[in-house]
């Protein structure tokens, strides 16, 4: 386990506290291999180990491209908070919400755009983009939690892709690595934004 936490991009600790690795209580075939065990209320939890990999792997992959051929799609309002950051700091594009049909097989629509590479957020909310990228033969990497379908996926990173803090971890080593691929900064220290950055700000509502 020591040896575990040494090799992390980030401590072990601090992936637990996110939550990063707790599913939920639906399991798809195609997630069954990132399944670490099922806690006693029913919750799938995911491999940490593969969590951290699939980060590396997805970063490294990422930077192989240009970022402003990179799409990045979000749905929710916690993954739009993170991957906008994300898209900010890496000066990729964002789509938040709906993908409008067309918008990257329709060339007469003005919003039309050819991303290298896309990288979703959640494959249930966002199955216009899987089905218009697999149709144009783009490459997806996707946020993928234990009741995600990932047909067409290219690369599965799995991981709470529904939680707050969970999905600003998620983008925020992303970013970070992404960038020390890219050689733009040289290591963690560099990186000079928190997690905090990438969560959504929710307002209180006075009584």
């Amino acid at each position: 386990m020591d040896k575990m936490a040494n090799e992390l991009l980030i401590d072990q600790a601090t992936y637990l506290e996110a939550g990063i690795h707790i599913g939920t209580k639906i399991r798809t075939p195609g997630m069954n291999r990132y399944i670490y065990k099922v806690r006693e209320d029913g919750l799938y939890l995911l491999d940490l180990p593969t969590i951290d990999s699939k980060i590396r792997q997805a970063a490294k992959l990422l930077a192989q491209y240009d970022p402003k051929d990179i799409v990045v799609t979000a749905s929710r309002i916690y993954a739009i908070a993170a991957a906008s950051k994300f898209a900010e700091i890496t000066k990729s594009k964002l789509i938040s919400g709906r993908l409008i049909p067309g918008t990257f097989t329709n060339p007469n629509r003005e919003d039309f755009m050819e991303p290298s590479i896309v990288l979703l957020s959640d494959t249930r909310n966002e199955r216009q983009a899987v089905k218009e990228a697999s149709m144009t033969s783009i490459p997806i990497i996707a946020l993928s939690d234990t009741d995600n379908w990932i047909k067409f996926v290219d690369l599965v990173l799995p991981c709470n892709n529904k939680g707050r803090r969970a999905l600003a971890l998620v983008y925020y080593l992303l970013a970070r690595e992404f960038l020390k691929e890219k050689g733009l900064i040289k290591s963690n220290e560099e990186f000079a934004y928190t997690t905090a950055d990438f969560e959504a700000k929710i307002e209180l509502k006075a009584k």
